[in-house]
């Protein structure tokens, strides 16, 4: 079975015609039919054009116009075609309102989260006490000595087993009386609960 290009190059050798004067009465370049008789696809224009070069072919050289593109299209070689198995719609990133509301739950949950576990943190550990005065082995001369200092807002603070008032700054305040016997002052904070922190501080209290 015969292929489209020795069916032309055949009928122009039987015509007697030359690629140059096959050039002269179809205006194809002559360089084009020789590609075609060598069937040299891709060196040769898209199918279309090929297609409109063989037809214009068939009529000089006496050849079915039918026979001759049916057999053009069987030898034409298939367009390649690149399937990606798995196309990748868009590369681009694309920000939309689905996942502006997916990602705001995402963070509220994660504050509501975190705000959780920080509570929780604050609930189960000792409350923070500091102890401004008295200082380590201060001298008092007098009765009492003033104690203050700072802890957590809803603690409860108790100096040498006297409860006492915490502001709304977490601060506390408060004159203890004292004798030449007392030798510490103990302040403890509790909790709510139950955790407790405590510092002792020694004095040495002088007599009037």
């Amino acid at each position: 079975m015969k292929t489209i290009g020795q069916i032309i190059k055949d009928a122009r050798v039987r015509k007697n015609y030359s690629l140059k004067r096959i050039e002269e009465i179809t205006r194809i370049k002559s360089n084009f039919i020789e590609l075609i008789e060598n069937e040299k696809w891709s060196e040769l224009p898209p199918f279309p054009t090929v297609l409109g070069f063989v037809k214009s072919l068939t009529s000089p050289l006496g050849i079915s116009e039918k026979t001759a593109v049916a057999t053009l299209k069987r030898d034409y070689p298939p367009k390649v075609l690149n399937i990606n198995p798995k196309p990748d719609v868009s590369s681009r990133f694309t920000w939309s309102p689905r996942l502006t509301f997916i990602v705001g739950i995402i963070l509220a949950m994660l504050f509501i989260f975190g705000y959780l576990a920080f509570q929780y943190i604050g609930f189960i550990s000792p409350p923070r006490l500091t102890l401004d005065s008295p200082k380590e082995n201060q001298v008092v001369d007098g009765s009492s000595v003033l104690v203050f200092g700072s802890t957590e807002t809803d603690a409860k603070i108790v100096v040498n087993n006297q409860p006492v008032l915490v502001d709304n700054d977490g601060k506390f305040t408060v004159s203890i009386s004292v004798t030449s016997e007392t030798k510490e002052i103990i302040v403890k904070t509790i909790s709510r609960s139950g955790k407790e922190t405590a510092i002792s501080r020694r004095i040495q209290v002088t007599s009037n």
